[in-house]
């Protein structure tokens, strides 16, 4: 397994070891021991599966509290899966970083607590699974807007299908502060 930081500290793309012969492929998808020896020792206690023709766009998605650590991953297509930094008081408050997963390059993203998180789907459809280290909690969750001009990401899609709490969802500037995740200096 090989893990690599991204330009956000603390998310980071990790490339499994896939074994792959005449048959097909096995693959690793989670080991705690071996995930925490590689420095990412987390407790996930939640899997979520969602399906997704293309152009569907979810997020940018945040829970404060009860922030969720993600641990992401396609099974089926592929997407553009992206972390947004919105932790108030973090010298990487706004930044943004993209990454294609799918079925054939076998990437996992992880998004630590404290970051938004959102993907579009770029091939016709895609099966998508993560791990979470918090529960999902429907009231402390938020969206921040998917194209907000401040955070300025490049996604690879210009008019995506939105479910209705996305459309409605705000800049990251017009969100009360008190809302965002707080960062903590380790």
């Amino acid at each position: 397994m090989k893990i690599e930081n991204t330009r956000l500290p603390g998310v980071l793309l990790i490339e499994p070891k896939v074994f792959v012969d005449q048959r097909g492929f096995f693959q690793e998808i989670w080991n705690q021991h071996r995930y925490a020896k590689a420095g990412m020792p987390e407790t996930f206690v939640q899997d979520n599966l969602s399906r997704s023709r293309h152009g569907v766009l979810r997020g940018l998605h945040v829970q404060n509290p009860n922030a969720q650590g993600k641990l992401v991953y396609v099974l089926e297509g592929s997407v553009f899966d992206v972390a947004v930094d919105i932790r108030r008081g973090s010298p990487h408050f706004g930044q943004w970083v993209g990454i294609e997963l799918s079925a054939d390059n076998h990437r996992q993203l992880y998004i630590p607590p404290g970051f938004a998180h959102g993907f579009c789907v770029t091939s016709d459809s895609a099966l998508f699974a993560y791990k979470c280290t918090d529960t999902y909690n429907p009231s402390a969750e938020f969206s921040v807007l998917w194209n907000d001009s401040d955070i300025g990401i490049d996604w690879p899609i210009d008019n995506p299908e939105l479910s209705a709490k996305d459309q409605a969802a705000l800049p990251l500037s017009q969100i009360d502060p008190m809302w965002l995740p707080a960062y903590l200096a380790t």
